[in-house]
């Protein structure tokens, strides 16, 4: 394809089929396209602006190395998703724990509802807990729980067999129930 191309029209699928044939404008359509979701999404895993924007970086790299391995046979957006998730999840175990500071609000203003059970989520108990799981486990857990994927698509989006995926959220919440001092904590299911 031709440099200045307006590839805005352009579908997901056949804007990878031309980052496969090296076409970096169809890249950087892709990347202008699906950049905003993205980083917002690993922001609300990772709080380390830096990680974040390393892992962004590295999720369009392996896009632009892979585009002639996708299949064509899923949605683009989650083929990138799983891509990102997967950087960050390698940032992070590089960094450590520490790369994943708790967020302070910028802001204040009245929350809603919603705002303040994700406030009692990321600062109470059960954000103490997952704060001290590990990476593999955190993600497992983002995927099931707060993504709602089952484990099978779980899996599929973390690179993993769903039977690791089952492992993961069985070990997740043993270690929060430990942590929080319940035997009744419930977190999700392994559809």
């Amino acid at each position: 394809m031709r440099s200045g191309r307006d590839l805005s029209t352009f579908d997901d699928a056949a804007l990878v089929r031309a980052v496969a044939g090296e076409d970096v404008d169809a890249l950087r359509c892709l990347y202008d396209r699906h950049v905003p979701w993205l980083v917002a999404r690993l922001r609300s895993r990772c709080f380390d602006d830096a990680l974040v924007a390393d892992a962004v970086e590295d999720t369009f790299l392996a896009v632009w190395n892979g585009a002639h391995r996708w299949r064509g046979d899923g949605d683009v957006g989650a083929w990138i998703w799983g891509i990102g998730v997967r950087q960050l999840v390698t940032h992070l175990r590089r960094a450590g724990r520490h790369a994943r500071p708790s967020p302070l609000p910028e802001v204040w203003t009245a929350a809603s509802a919603e705002e303040r059970v994700l406030d009692q989520v990321a600062f109470g108990d059960v954000g103490r807990a997952l704060s001290r799981l590990s990476p593999e486990l955190l993600e497992v857990v983002q995927a099931m729980v707060f993504d709602g994927l089952t484990a099978r698509e779980a899996g599929r989006m973390l690179g993993v067999p769903e039977g690791t995926v089952k492992g993961r959220i069985r070990k997740a919440k043993a270690e929060l129930r430990d942590a929080l001092g319940t035997t009744t904590f419930e977190l999700g299911d392994l559809r």
